[in-house]
């Protein structure tokens, strides 16, 4: 084992599935991850209101649903509710025309089983990226991934130009690693050179992406004239979804807190306007003014909040998969790397577990097999 991939980088925390699998079967593991936490559109944001109230939001990934078919995803989450990782959330959801101005359609609770992290999205991850076995370290980007051919291995380097190591495979999640889009945001090359991984290159396509914009909402007493706690926007061009964050499981439910989510049309109309650097806080505070105007536009009474901040995921979303969903990861075996998560499945977190999954897999097939 020592010889073969003993030591892996996981490149993107948000496959924390992946380095837990990997862990477990003995493959020392190490996460970069650029962000300060775990969790990437798992994550869990935490702000300071004016009053000095402290107010939590999943701003990324409301829940996760789970197909029945995926026995090897059932598993983890079964595993991860008897830890007290996850809990379902059992609440109505519907949708609502803002043309007609009504709610067209309400789901009774539990027809589809939805999940949350405890007490945020971000505990799943939170909690596998301190397992045994996994070493975890944050606001860490990586720069450059440079195959070594005379070592077997692969060599990586931070951002700032950082030695970090050499490692026997890499696992990468960041769909950054290989995309154009790291150009246009750094001025730098992708980390990976396609042209070092050419068995798999071609299927290492441009990935189309969905941007949005997340709008936090907290307000001092509920909004009682909305009869469920999650619905789509028909006729809008503006908002997509709407949801009731403190009404998850194991929520504070002394403010009540919204998340709601601005169509792909509408933030590509503002990243036109502005580009894909971070937006100023000028523009979020426009964002924020706008998407606000819009939910109010619905004509439900919706009071005025005492915190309202907007974030923009400018490619957190995969419009389509790169590869087919018998794949579930791109493996090359000359190299021992992988590259997974919800672009290779299907863009919605369970997708990325199971590509998470059949990435583990490969490394720990390769390792029976010798």
């Amino acid at each position: 084992m020592s010889n073969v991939a003993s030591k892996v980088a996981v490149i993107g925390s948000g496959r924390t599935v992946c380095a837990s699998i990997l862990a477990k079967n003995g493959i020392s593991v190490t996460i970069f991850e650029s962000a300060r936490g775990p969790g990437g559109r798992m994550s869990q944001r935490r702000e300071i209101a004016e009053d000095g109230r402290e107010l939590l939001f999943d701003h990324g990934a409301p829940y996760f649903s789970l197909n029945a078919s995926s026995s090897e995803v059932q598993s983890l989450v079964n595993d991860w509710e008897s830890r007290g990782l996850v809990a379902e959330w059992k609440a109505k959801f519907g949708s609502f025309d803002c043309g007609a101005k009504k709610f067209l359609k309400i789901e009774e609770k539990g027809v589809i089983k939805k999940y949350v992290g405890v007490p945020g999205m971000n505990s799943i991850c939170r909690a596998l990226c301190h397992e045994s076995g996994v070493e975890s370290r944050f606001g860490l980007g990586i720069g450059r991934l440079e195959w070594l051919d005379n070592d077997d291995s692969w060599s990586l380097m931070s951002l700032d130009g950082q030695e970090l190591g050499k490692f026997k495979g890499v696992v990468a999640s960041d769909k950054y690693v290989f995309s154009s889009r790291f150009t246009n945001v750094t001025g730098r090359p992708p980390p990976i050179d396609l042209n070092v991984v050419s068995d798999v290159a071609f299927k290492l396509k441009e990935i189309p992406v969905i941007s949005c914009f997340a709008l936090m909402l907290a307000f001092e007493q509920p909004l009682s004239s909305i009869p469920v706690k999650g619905f789509s926007f028909k006729n809008s061009e503006v908002l997509s979804w709407a949801y009731c964050d403190s009404s998850k499981p194991g929520r504070s439910t002394t403010t009540e807190c919204w998340v709601l989510y601005s169509t792909p049309e509408y933030a590509e109309r503002i990243i036109a306007q502005t580009g894909l650097q971070k937006p100023s806080s000028a523009v979020l505070t426009k964002v924020a003014e706008e998407l606000f105007q819009e939910f109010q536009g619905t004509g439900l009474d919706i009071s005025q909040p005492f915190f309202k901040k907007a974030h923009r995921w400018g490619s957190a979303f995969p419009a389509s998969s790169i590869i087919t969903r018998e794949e579930k990861c791109v493996w090359d075996s000359k190299k021992r790397l992988a590259i997974c998560g919800d672009f290779c499945v299907s863009p919605n977190v369970e997708g990325a577990i199971c590509s998470g999954i059949a990435a583990s897999s490969q490394f720990t097939e390769m390792l029976s097999s010798l």
